[in-house]
């Protein structure tokens, strides 16, 4: 007489085990990948200094074209310091004289966490400039 085992019916689904290496791979990846879209989310906002420092060169060299003049007040001029257009940066006029300025942009709001570019500046002559939180000049912040 041959004796039949019942194997134990198997409920399809998911093990414990099955579930927790997923969660596992997923927070490894969440881990990496957050820090990561941080970085370029600050990284990219800096074109907005970039454009606020551009179109207030543009303005003070317009105002220099007919005045012959940095510190002469001209119609188009913002008075100083004024936000970027997507308020991500202040920018300031400094050196202010008939021949000289400095414009410098410095992050507001959210983007003050970008430690890595905390000033942007350019001068009469077309110098950039910029520093990080700890006063080390970086190149990299005028190359987006």
């Amino acid at each position: 007489m041959k004796i039949f085992f019942a194997r134990p019916h198997r409920v399809p689904g998911f093990s414990l085990i099955e579930v927790m290496v997923v969660l596992a791979a997923i927070g490894i990846l969440v881990a990496i990948a957050i820090p990561s879209y941080r970085s370029y989310v600050l990284k990219s906002r800096r074109a907005d200094a970039l454009a606020a420092l551009s179109q207030s060169q543009v303005m003070l060299e317009r105002c220099y074209a007919q005045s012959f003049s940095y510190s002469v007040v001209c119609a188009g001029l913002p008075a100083f310091p004024v936000a970027s257009e997507r308020g991500y940066y202040n920018v300031a006029m400094s050196n202010q004289t008939a021949t000289t300025y400095t414009l410098t942009a410095t992050p507001v709001g959210s983007q003050v966490s970008d430690t890595l570019c905390a000033v942007i500046s350019v001068d009469q002559a077309n110098q950039k400039q910029a520093t990080d939180s700890g006063a080390v000049a970086r190149t990299a912040c005028w190359n987006p």
